[in-house]
Order: structure tokens, then C-alpha cells, then sequence
């Protein structure tokens, strides 16, 4: 069978590991999205360190070879819904942790209402309740391609298919919309009161007249 594959680090880690300002950062990111150690966050830094230095490769090469790696590494992020038709390579030097963290399974089942909140999205993950496309996904970690973002999905053999699950989110009933009353059209234009001032006056002209 031969010798298994050396598993090698897809991460780094910082420099200094006592800096307060990026410990403060790293504490905010792991509240925001669920994480559940740092390391899923230099997991992400990593990711985008290494798209920014091939982008300043790219942008630094004038050849036909760096044209061809610059197509993919443009598709490769389009395809994860981290650029657009109009991205260039120096945009992608401004690409952030955040991005990535936004493209996680956990993120995205969050934010589509198929959990209460991030903890308990990374718990339906890793207990083999969601679907990515036909495929049973158990790695919250896991960045969702764009064409696969509409076919998240809880599985058919689970128990939380059935929306009548407790733990699933109960979705709002719409509101009605109230039918405002009809207005009756206005055939005749009513009168003017006549006061009683304007009837001394006409008294006066008449008795005047006479």
C-alpha cells in the first residue's frame, strides 16, 4: 500500500503571539462566527496570505504564463463568491479574513435561517444533519462554492427534515395586508351652511331696498 501522505500544516502561525490589538481582533472573530479555537482563523489568514502574494507575483510579471495563472487564480475566487466579473488582481490584495470566514458552511447555514445561531449551525454540521448539493458535509470549516450556496440543505434521513423538529427555526407567518376602504365618489358639492350673519346682512339689504 506504501507509505501514508505526511499531513502537512495548512496554516501558520503569527509572528508574535502576545500582540493585545490582534488578540482583542482574534477573540471578536472567534464570538462573531462560532469558531472554535484560533486556529481556524490563521487557517483563513493563511488562505488569503497566499492569494495576496500570488496576485503581487502577478501583478509584478508581464508573460504569458502570469496571464494564464492570473485567469485562474480570478476564477478560482470567483468561484468561491470572493470576486466578480469586475475584480482585478489589486483587488484581490485587499481581500480580508472576514471574507473567507464568510464563506464557511457554519456561516452560511447561520445566515439562512436553518439555525438559531452559529454554535448550534457548527453542531448540525458536525453531527451529519446538512447537505451541501447531494454530499453530506460533517467539516463546519468547509467554503461553500458559489453554485453550491442555493442547495444547502438539511438531509432527507435526518431528523430535523421535518420542519415540525423543535429545534428548527420557525419561520414567520406574513403579515396580511389590510384593504383600505373604498371612497364613495363625490357627486355634489355640498352647499355652504348659511350662518346666522349672513342672514342679518341679507335682511338688512332687503329691508334697504325697500
Amino acid at each position: 500500500m506504501g507509505d501514508p501522505k505526511r499531513q502537512r500544516k495548512k496554516y501558520s502561525k503569527p509572528p508574535h503571539p502576545w500582540l493585545a490589538e490582534r488578540i482583542e481582533e482574534e477573540k471578536a472573530l472567534i464570538k462573531e462566527f462560532g469558531l472554535k479555537n484560533k486556529r481556524e482563523i490563521w487557517k483563513a489568514a493563511s488562505l488569503v496570505r497566499n492569494f495576496s502574494i500570488q496576485a503581487k507575483r502577478l501583478i509584478a510579471e508581464k508573460t504569458e504564463q502570469a496571464r494564464k495563472e492570473e485567469i485562474q487564480l480570478l476564477d478560482r475566487l470567483k468561484k468561491l463568491n470572493l470576486a466578480t466579473e469586475k475584480t482585478h488582481l489589486e483587488d484581490v490584495l485587499g481581500l480580508k479574513i472576514k471574507d473567507v470566514l464568510e464563506r464557511r458552511l457554519q456561516t452560511l447555514l447561520f445566515k439562512k435561517g436553518l439555525a438559531r445561531s452559529m454554535n448550534q449551525a457548527r453542531q448540525f454540521i458536525t453531527h451529519g444533519h446538512v447537505l451541501v448539493g447531494n454530499k453530506k458535509i460533517t467539516v463546519p470549516g468547509f467554503l461553500v462554492p458559489k453554485k453550491l450556496e442555493q442547495s444547502i440543505s438539511f438531509a432527507v434521513g435526518s431528523s430535523l427534515f421535518k420542519e415540525e423538529h423543535p429545534e428548527r427555526v420557525k419561520k414567520a407567518p406574513v403579515p396580511k395586508k389590510k384593504e383600505k376602504p373604498v371612497k364613495k365618489a363625490k357627486s355634489e358639492k355640498k352647499k355652504p351652511k348659511e350662518t346666522k350673519k349672513n342672514e342679518t346682512k341679507k335682511t338688512k339689504t332687503e329691508a334697504k331696498a325697500k
